[in-house]
C-alpha cells in the first residue's frame, strides 16, 4: 500500500512539472496587421513626427513670391518650401521676436512703460504714442501685435532693454540662437529696412509654430480681429492688420509685414480637422496678392495631407491565455504614434512574435513590438507590454489545475484502479502457516 501511494505522489509530481514548462496556447490569436486608424485630433501623450515631406503629393499652386513654407504645427520639418533658407527682409513679422523677449523679460503684463524720445517717421504704423505717455506693457504687446505699431515696439525695446535698444536687439539675437533659427537676425526691433534684419521662410514658420504653442498671451491676442487699449493718454480702438482672420474662423492668425524691400509679408496658422499648418508668403506685391497667396498654400496642405494616429498609447494588439490564470493577458501599446501623411499614402500596423507569458511578470513589462509601415517602409516601431500584472503561481495552484485535467482524472484513475486491484489481489492470497499448511481465506 505504502509503494502505490508513493508511485501515485511521483507520477503527480511529474505532471505538475510537465504541465508548468508547456507553452501556453492563446486564446485569440492577435491580429496580424491593422489597416489605419481614422484621421482625428491629436494632443498629447505620444510622440508627434511628420514623415509627409517625404510623400509623393501632388505639386503646390505657383505663388508670386519671393520665398514661402509651410510646415505642420510642432513637426519642426516643413511639408513644402520655397527658397525655404533664402535670407529675406521680413519687414513687420519681426516683431514676433519683439513680443518673445517682451514676454520673456516681464512677467506681470501690467506693468506701465513711459514712451521714450523718439519720432516716429510718417510711414511708420504706430498708435500715435508721445514722448512720455505712459501705457500698460500688455496694451503696448496688443499694439505691437495687431495694428504692427512700430511706436509700441521701440517703447518696449527701450524700457526692456534697461535704456538701451541696442541692447534689446541683442536679447532677440541671442533668442534666435537658441531656437536653432540659423537663417536669422536682427537689427531693429521693428523691422525696418536693413542688411542686416532678416529672416527665411522656414525659420519664419517655426518662430511662428512656437510662439502659438508656448505662449498663451501671443496666441489668444493675434487670433483677434480687433480690440480696444484703455491704458494711455485716451481710448484706442485698434484692428488687426491680418484681415484673415476676421474672414476665416479656421485661420487663428499670426503677423503681418510691410517695406518696400521685403513687400507683403504674412506668417498665417489654419486649423481643420485637427490638422494645424503654419504658411509663410513673402515679397508679394499688395495686400490682396499676400492673403491670396497664404489661404491658396494652408488650402493646398489641408487638401493633400491628413493626420492620422494608427496606434494610440493602451490601444490593445492581442490578448493571450497564461498558464493557471482564468482570464487572458492583454497585450497593449507601450505609446501611440500620430503623424501627418499624404493622402495617398498608405499605412500598415504589424504585430511581431510575443514572448511566452507565465507569472510572475510586472505590469508594463516589454513583451513584443508593432510596426508601423508607411507604403512599405518601417516608420516606427512600438513596444507591446503588459497591460496587468501576472502573480506568481504556487505549487498547489498547480496541483489543483493539474488535476481538474482530463488525461490527469484518467491517469489517476487508471492509478487507483490499479491499487484497488493490488489490494484486492493481496487480500486473496493464500497465508503460510507455521504448521506449514495453507490458511484459506
Amino acid at each position: 500500500m505504502r509503494r502505490a501511494a508513493t508511485s501515485l505522489a511521483v507520477v503527480l509530481t511529474a505532471l505538475v512539472t510537465c504541465a508548468a514548462s508547456a507553452p501556453a496556447r492563446p486564446t485569440q490569436k492577435g491580429p496580424a496587421q491593422k489597416g489605419p486608424a481614422q484621421k482625428g485630433a491629436a494632443q498629447k501623450g505620444a510622440a508627434q513626427k511628420s514623415a509627409a515631406q517625404k510623400s509623393a503629393a501632388p505639386a503646390p499652386p505657383t505663388l508670386p513670391v519671393t520665398g514661402a513654407s509651410l510646415m505642420v504645427a510642432g513637426s519642426d520639418t516643413p511639408l513644402w518650401s520655397f527658397r525655404g533658407n533664402a535670407e529675406l527682409p521680413i519687414a513687420s513679422t519681426t516683431k514676433m521676436m519683439t513680443a518673445l523677449v517682451v514676454l520673456q523679460h516681464v512677467s506681470n503684463l501690467n506693468t506701465v512703460f513711459t514712451q521714450n524720445d523718439w519720432d516716429a517717421a510718417s510711414a511708420d504704423s504706430q498708435i500715435g504714442l508721445i514722448p512720455g505717455e505712459r501705457m500698460t506693457v500688455h496694451d503696448l504687446l496688443v499694439a505691437l501685435l495687431l495694428p504692427s505699431a512700430d511706436d509700441a515696439a521701440e517703447d518696449l525695446a527701450y524700457n526692456v532693454g534697461g535704456g538701451s535698444v541696442a541692447r534689446f536687439v541683442a536679447m532677440m539675437n541671442a533668442d534666435a540662437g537658441m531656437l536653432g533659427l540659423h537663417h536669422t537676425h536682427y537689427s531693429t526691433p521693428i523691422g525696418l529696412d536693413t542688411p542686416s534684419n532678416y529672416s527665411s521662410p522656414d525659420d519664419l514658420v517655426r518662430l511662428g509654430d512656437y510662439m502659438m504653442r508656448e505662449w498663451p498671451f501671443f496666441r489668444r491676442t493675434v487670433g483677434l480681429a480687433s480690440t480696444t487699449l484703455t491704458s494711455g493718454r485716451y481710448v484706442r480702438h485698434i484692428v488687426n492688420t491680418d484681415d484673415l482672420v476676421a474672414r476665416y474662423p479656421w485661420i487663428r492668425g499670426i503677423k503681418t509685414g510691410h517695406t518696400l524691400d521685403a513687400g507683403y509679408v504674412l506668417v498665417s496658422e489654419g486649423r481643420r480637422a485637427g490638422l494645424t499648418l503654419i504658411a509663410s508668403v513673402l515679397g508679394t506685391t499688395s495686400e490682396d496678392e499676400r492673403d491670396a497667396s497664404a489661404l491658396a498654400l494652408l488650402n493646398w496642405g489641408f487638401s493633400e495631407f491628413r493626420v492620422i494616429r494608427p496606434v494610440r498609447a493602451g490601444e490593445a494588439f492581442a490578448r493571450r491565455s497564461v498558464p493557471y490564470e482564468t482570464a487572458p493577458a492583454l497585450v497593449v501599446a507601450e505609446h501611440g504614434y500620430r503623424t501627418v501623411l499624404a493622402r495617398s499614402e498608405r499605412v500598415r500596423v504589424v504585430v511581431g512574435r510575443l514572448r511566452k507569458l507565465s507569472g510572475p511578470m510586472a505590469k508594463g513589462t516589454v513583451v513584443g513590438h508593432l510596426t508601423v509601415l508607411v507604403h512599405g517602409r518601417r516608420a516606427v516601431r512600438i513596444p507591446l507590454v503588459l497591460a496587468r500584472r501576472l502573480p506568481a503561481v504556487s505549487f498547489l495552484t498547480k496541483a489543483e489545475h493539474l488535476i481538474k485535467r482530463p488525461f490527469t482524472l484518467l491517469v489517476l484513475a487508471l492509478l487507483l484502479g490499479g491499487v484497488a486491484v493490488a489490494v484486492v489481489g493481496r487480500r486473496r492470497r493464500p497465508r503460510v502457516l507455521a504448521t506449514g499448511h495453507l490458511e484459506e481465506r
